[in-house]
């Protein structure tokens, strides 16, 4: 005669800790999964694809560290910069959490979050720049400025970032010399104002020779915007390359 299984609680405790584990897994399998598809994608720069890949995989993790920095590279890649920036902040928001956990794997990764992010700032203050609003690019250059310099705290030796934040200084006291904005006391303004003001001896510009002095400045600053991020995507595709060749030989630890 057979006997009957007793159910208690334990048991049915451990059936339902079996089956979240068995679903983890096979979670973590698929992420994986999706994130190596978006690799492959991503070095062979079909981005709009790699895309797709990498937010699948973030549709079965939402809160995959890998998958939310090469979504973020994705979308920098093809020139969606603020959706790119929305992601290295969700990177930046757990910083100190993924430096706890490994600081020298998690700071180099870190650092080029911050450097893509001064990347964005700088594009953002260009375009602010030619659509008028030199107010907006000052601030987005200063932001700039503060994400490189976060990024060469994480990776102090990082040449390309210290090239970019002399960049970017530059180009903000350039701008900031071009368009003055004092700040006047209202009665110093009216006492200047009554007084009579000295002529010029020297020729004044036109306002032809002005105009054609800031589209030459414009032009100027967007021909080395375009050379560094074009070193950029150089370099980025080699740290793409050496993190691929590390996850070849390290299978067990993801980002």
């Amino acid at each position: 005669m057979t006997g009957k299984m007793k159910i208690t609680r334990k048991t049915i405790a451990g059936l339902i800790i079996s089956f979240m584990c068995v679903g983890m897994v096979c979670g973590q399998k698929a992420e994986r999964q999706q994130v190596r598809i978006g690799n492959k994608l991503y070095k062979d720069e079909k981005y709009t694809e790699a895309e797709i890949a990498y937010r699948k995989s973030m549709d079965v993790n939402p809160r995959s560290i890998e998958g939310t920095y090469d979504l973020g590279n994705a979308l920098y890649r093809q020139q969606k910069f603020p959706e790119a920036a929305e992601q290295y902040r969700r990177l930046v928001d757990q910083k100190e959490r993924l430096l706890d956990e490994d600081r020298p794997r998690n700071a180099r990764r870190m650092a080029q979050v911050y450097h893509n992010l001064g990347n964005i700032g700088m594009n953002t203050a260009l375009a602010a720049r030619n659509a008028g609003d030199v107010g907006a690019s000052n601030q987005e250059y200063i932001k700039s400025i503060e994400a490189y310099k976060e990024s060469l705290r994480l990776h102090p030796h990082d040449d390309e970032t210290r090239y970019n934040l002399a960049l970017a200084q530059k180009l903000l006291q350039d701008q900031q010399n071009e368009d003055p904005q004092p700040q006047q006391d209202p009665q110093n303004n009216e006492e200047q104002q009554e007084q009579p003001q000295p002529q010029e001896d020297q020729p004044q510009k036109t306002r032809e020779d002005q105009s054609q002095n800031e589209q030459m400045s414009e032009d100027n600053a967007q021909q080395i915007l375009d050379a560094f991020l074009q070193d950029e995507k150089d370099t980025q595709e080699k740290m793409k390359q050496a993190q691929e060749q590390q996850q070849r030989r390290r299978t067990d630890k993801q980002w």
